[in-house]
């Protein structure tokens, strides 16, 4: 059943005052990767997050601020400002704000002035975690532990992470990463020369059953996701099992040995997406050839035009698309690389996709899911105070997973099993 126009607006619309901009400020939200803030007292950089537009910097000590990007005083962008001796100074007037947004000097002002004292900007707290910068825009006094995923747990050697932008609303974003039926089609041929699905079992399976069964359970990380399809023998299923973790994370089922993926997809605003997209292993190194194979686009990464976060193939070029490699086969859409094979069908519904006007199918059983799951927790938390869901570091513990089941286990069963990990161990992946 299509949403209707009062639940599409409640999901899409995340800036502030409304119930889902409300419910995502209750988590703490990835906005920067560390490597945008490099060094103390270096450049500061502007971040529009969740319709909000601020400024991040690392301070004289290294600490991280995050703070309403223009002066208190006539307006000026922070961002012309001086970053030193742990703060922000004004290019204007000299006003000079410290990281939780205090105003700590005034120069335009006389000496014996204490109007500094009374001027603060909106300032959110920031940590680092995992390779990225991380901050809290909710109430103070709910600010919930640092975030606990088990991509966060493992040197940083056994992670690579990239960041692209995207022109729609985050929605899409997080349904198309939901949806395990498109690979089969969108992506069938990456599923043969794509370096991260190779010495896997999995595509076969994948490329040979394009009716997958879906199964949703709700869990205390968000929803269970599971892909049902036709295994090697008669008695045992293929299960492609992901774990949309609330708001907005999704892990990608893993193939063989090989990292397992994953996006985080963070609102700019109501019609912007940044995806944080990454490679991760519990147990192993990601080598430097296999790196470099990201670097250039392989698996779910982009290349992006240098000095931005926006992808060589975009919207403006039609995505580089080549009519004669899809017409031979070598792209089913003629578009190269998954990342923007996805970007040009979620970018083509527009911005904010219509969604009354959607038929779904048995096969967006994991879409419907997420949304209820997303729908209610946002209502809750408007309505009653009622706290979100996977908040508890416990609770985000959890991993996608790819195995061969025999067909008399349930899939919550499967679920216990597979997606919860100890610390450490292997993928269970074919």
């Amino acid at each position: 059943m299509a949403l209707s126009r009062e639940a599409q607006e409640l999901l899409v619309r995340v800036g502030p005052g409304t119930a889902m901009g409300a419910l995502m400020r209750r988590y703490w939200v990835p906005i920067l990767l560390g490597t945008e803030l490099p060094e103390p007292d270096g450049p500061q950089v502007r971040v529009r997050i969740l319709g909000e537009d601020l400024l991040a910097f690392r301070d004289t000590d290294g600490r991280i601020g995050l703070i309403d990007q223009f002066c208190a005083h006539r307006g000026v962008s922070l961002f012309f400002g001086r970053n030193e001796e742990c703060g922000i100074r004004c290019p204007y007037h000299g006003w000079k704000f410290d990281l939780t947004g205090q105003c700590v000097d005034m120069p335009s002002e006389p000496a014996e002035s204490n109007f500094k004292a009374k001027v603060k900007l909106t300032a959110y707290p920031c940590i680092e975690a995992g390779g990225l910068v991380w901050t809290y825009m909710g109430p103070p006094e709910l600010q919930p532990p640092p975030p606990n995923f088990d991509w966060l747990r493992v040197p940083p050697e056994n992670i690579f992470w990239t960041k692209r932008e995207q022109e729609s609303n985050w929605l899409q974003a997080v349904e198309g990463a939901l949806d395990s039926s498109h690979v089969g089609v969108l992506h069938r041929y990456e599923l043969d020369h794509d370096r991260l699905h190779q010495d896997a079992e999995g595509p076969k399976f994948i490329k040979a059953d394009t009716r997958p069964i879906f199964f949703t359970a709700p869990t205390p990380f968000g929803t269970a996701i599971g892909a049902r399809r036709n295994g090697d023998r008669d008695d045992r299923w293929y299960w492609r099992m992901t774990p949309f973790i609330m708001p907005f994370h999704q892990m990608v089922p893993p193939y063989g040995d090989n990292p397992t993926g994953g996006h985080s997809f963070v609102p700019i605003d109501d019609e912007n997406v940044f995806s944080y997209s990454f490679y991760w292993h519990p147990t192993k190194p990601i080598d430097d050839e296999l790196r470099e194979s990201m670097e250039h686009g392989q698996g779910i990464h982009s290349v992006n035009i240098p000095g931005t976060f926006k992808p060589v193939a975009n919207k403006s070029n039609d995505y580089m698309i080549d009519r004669k490699a899809q017409k031979e086969r070598r792209t089913f859409s003629g578009v190269a690389g998954i990342a923007q094979q996805d970007a040009a069908c979620q970018e083509s519904m527009g911005a904010i996709q219509d969604r009354s006007r959607e038929r779904l199918g048995t096969s967006d059983a994991g879409i419907i899911a997420a949304r209820e799951r997303l729908l209610q927790a946002a209502i809750a938390l408007r309505d009653h105070g009622t706290t979100p869901p996977a908040l508890n570091p416990e609770d985000q513990h959890v991993r996608s997973a790819s195995v061969l089941l025999d067909k008399d286990v349930p899939f919550d069963q499967a679920v216990r099993e597979a997606m919860i990990p100890g610390a450490g161990t292997p993928l269970i992946s074919v």
